[in-house]
């Protein structure tokens, strides 16, 4: 089968990596499959970037100015939010013109627009996998507390636009959506059981199928016994270690200022907790009172698994993720997650033999489960089996080949 899949870029973004692993993955489940980008930054030779840098730029910038238009000119607030209102011409790219089907991933800033989007999926049978709440959402990513999206009309008044009026710009994108959406030729993934969940409460989404494919994860590249040792990695020696990762630690969706409530109530002396990413706020950390290394951000892929593998515990306190691949990755490296049950967390640490989750955002909990994790940990290859067994790159790829089947059998 020729497939096409289509995203923002191939490895800027948690997107972009999945949408990468799941190409290769499907070439090796013998399909050709290809990588149609906006931004190349690898030299994989089955990515192939849109050869309309300027065109792409004026689409950018097009729909930021609208943005600006709708959100009272918050420069800060711009990149929480899209319209799709401007893109490409793919529906015409040979690529895409060629393939069996058209997988959509992450296609905002600019690349296609909800038209053309509409446009592919009338031509091609078309999966697009949701990694976010921008499919059914007027303008948002993530909504946090609002339910807008759930009525009918849906959105208006928006927060993320500070908007008080209800025909706003995330009211006529809403619109728009309704009608790209209406032929139901669109058939939607959803990355966890808990971002279905929220599509099923969308109006938007109503009548439209929704199946839940997590996505693939390169189990083999993690390890659960170290191979450099702490000295060379400039760690504690004799320390229990938590770990706590992300891009950027301090994005407040991360819950860095939970985490910190939450490690400030351990008493412990035999642990540290190793913060590995980028800090924006040169000062986030001054409340932190526990043991700690600020690592920094970490780019090589090498490194980051190593430090997993010298953990003991991985701690998330982010306040909502799709599908967050740091508890992933620590169980693959043997680490026991804790994490809030505030969202797609739920879908990884689905039971007590995969982690412990704590009620959302009681931190003197956390801190109960933190030192129980570091007292009992969970057995290390029954974690990595667990991965093996719902994420590897096999299964993911077995469970989109299936969909495609279905859908190019239905058309």
């Amino acid at each position: 089968m020729k497939i096409t899949i289509v995203n923002h870029s191939d490895n800027r973004g948690g997107a972009a990596i999945v949408s990468l692993r799941l190409m290769e993955a499907l070439r090796d489940a013998g399909h050709d499959a290809v990588m149609l980008v906006a931004h190349k930054y690898t030299n994989h030779p089955h990515v192939h970037a849109i050869e309309a840098r300027y065109r792409l730029k004026v689409c950018f910038a097009a729909e930021h100015l609208q943005i600006l238009a709708g959100n009272g000119l918050r420069r800060r607030d711009m990149f929480k939010v899209s319209t799709a209102a401007f893109g490409l011409p793919l529906s015409r790219h040979p690529l895409v013109r060629g393939a069996d089907a058209v997988m959509l991933n992450w296609v905002n800033q600019g690349m296609l627009s909800l038209d053309e989007i509409a446009r592919i999926a009338a031509e091609r049978p078309t999966v697009w996998t949701m990694h976010d709440m921008w499919c059914l959402t007027g303008v948002c990513h993530h909504a946090g507390t609002c339910t807008r999206y759930t009525g009918t009309p849906g959105c208006g008044c928006c927060p993320e636009l500070s908007s008080i009026r209800s025909r706003d710009l995330s009211r006529s994108t809403w619109s728009r959506k309704v009608e790209a959406y209406r032929r139901r030729h669109i058939h939607f993934v959803a990355v966890s059981r808990w971002l279905r969940l929220m599509a099923s409460e969308s109006s938007l989404m109503r009548g439209q199928r929704v199946d839940v494919i997590p996505n693939a994860f390169p189990v083999d590249s993690f390890h659960i016994e170290p191979r450099r040792s702490r000295a060379e990695l400039g760690l504690p020696e004799g320390k229990k270690l938590i770990i706590m990762s992300a891009a950027r630690l301090d994005t407040p969706v991360k819950g860095l200022d939970l985490a910190i409530d939450a490690l400030n109530r351990l008493d412990r002396s035999d642990s540290a907790v190793l913060l590995v990413g980028a800090l924006r706020n040169p000062h986030a950390l001054d409340g932190l009172h526990f043991p700690h290394i600020a690592y920094g951000a970490v780019s090589e892929p090498a490194l980051l698994r190593e430090l997993y593998a010298h953990s003991t515990v991985l701690m998330s306190t982010a306040r909502y993720e799709t599908l967050p691949t740091t508890l992933i990755e620590g169980q693959a490296a043997g680490c026991t997650p804790v994490a809030f049950d505030s969202s797609g967390q739920c879908d990884i640490i689905s039971n007590a033999k995969e982690g412990i989750l704590v009620p959302s955002f009681d931190t003197a909990a956390f801190a109960e489960a933190l030192n129980r994790a570091l007292d009992t940990p969970l057995e290390p290859h029954a974690l990595r089996a667990s991965v093996e067994r719902r994420y590897s790159d096999g299964k993911v790829a077995a469970e989109y080949i299936a969909l495609l089947n279905r859908i190019t059998t239905c058309r």
